[in-house]
């Protein structure tokens, strides 16, 4: 595996072997679940669940809502959005977008107990993604595997596409966060491309003051970019 460094004034341009459309086996599925470990235990699909309650504050529970969400890995966060309806009395049409055809079936196959998960392959910058007729889309560490001029347009056509909002939910370029997952990456994965990505995924992520001016060149109606425990960013955007 290649090193990896840190810049605190730069995200780094270094990509994740994860971004291979080729990764598949039991490899990819040990990767999946590496992942997924992390990401539950630090919270982060609690800041995710956290931003739908609050786009739908207010709003008619007898209404079914379709949740879209790009670069869904093995489809965790979308089965805790489908908890999370369960016990407040919503009704989700839950869909997971990937590129990659073999995660996609990973996570279908995961996903068995949820009769409101379905799972699709589909480029978010193809022709395809414009027929997707969503209310919310989740945004998920998918953010930081693009460059500055990608993501705006990203998060442009993301927003275009719904009826209610956008949640981003990604890593804070911090060197606690880095230079923490440096060393105790080889406890907690069992795979060496989940060590070596997670480290990129910190130095690829975001400083407030990028956010906001992704944010600054977007034409939403409403937007909150909230810090979170931990090193995470909350990006709401909402439609009047």
């Amino acid at each position: 595996m290649d090193s990896v460094t840190f810049s605190i004034n730069k995200r780094s341009r270094q990509p994740e072997y994860m971004d291979e459309a080729n990764l598949k086996g039991a490899e990819m599925q040990q990767i999946l679940k590496d992942l997924r470990f992390v990401n539950t235990f630090l919270g982060g699909t609690k800041i995710t669940v956290e931003g739908i309650e609050k786009l739908l504050k207010n709003k008619d529970k007898s209404i079914n809502y379709t949740i879209l969400d790009i670069g869904c890995g093995d489809g965790e966060m979308l089965r805790r959005c489908a908890d999370f309806a369960a016990k407040n009395d919503y009704n989700f049409n839950l869909i997971g977008l990937d590129f990659n055809p073999q995660i996609i079936e990973y996570a279908a196959s995961i996903s068995t107990n949820f009769k409101n998960i379905s799972f699709k392959s589909v480029d978010v910058f193809s022709e395809e993604f414009k027929t997707l007729n969503v209310d919310i889309c989740l945004c998920t560490l998918f953010l930081h595997h693009f460059e500055d001029e990608k993501i705006v347009k990203l998060v442009s056509r993301l927003y275009e596409n719904v009826k209610i909002g956008v949640i981003v939910n990604d890593l804070n370029r911090n060197p606690i966060s880095f230079f923490t997952f440096k060393f105790i990456r080889h406890l907690i994965l069992k795979n060496k491309i989940a060590r070596h990505d997670g480290l990129v995924s910190v130095a690829r992520s975001f400083r407030k003051k990028e956010l906001q001016s992704y944010a600054a060149k977007i034409k939403a109606t409403h937007q909150t970019i909230k810090w979170k425990w931990a090193f995470r960013y909350q990006w709401i955007l909402k439609k009047a």
